[in-house]
């Protein structure tokens, strides 16, 4: 089964959220967390990434 790892920017431009919020986010338990690529580097699999945009998607056409 392969993956796809996607680094910072896309995830960025994907979500619409920045840095910041992304890792406050993962703090919180309500983003997926990233994965250690290196010393200095990380990336997301981009299939949690697209499963938390799509959760997201749902919630927002939810009717109460």
């Amino acid at each position: 089964m392969s993956q796809t790892i996607i680094r910072l920017p896309a995830v960025k431009a994907r979500t619409g959220l920045s840095r910041s919020t992304l890792y406050l986010k993962i703090q919180q338990g309500t983003f997926p967390k990233n994965i250690s690529l290196g010393e200095r580097s990380t990336g997301w699999l981009e299939n949690e990434v697209q499963e938390w945009i799509e959760s997201r998607i749902t919630a927002s056409r939810t009717t109460v």
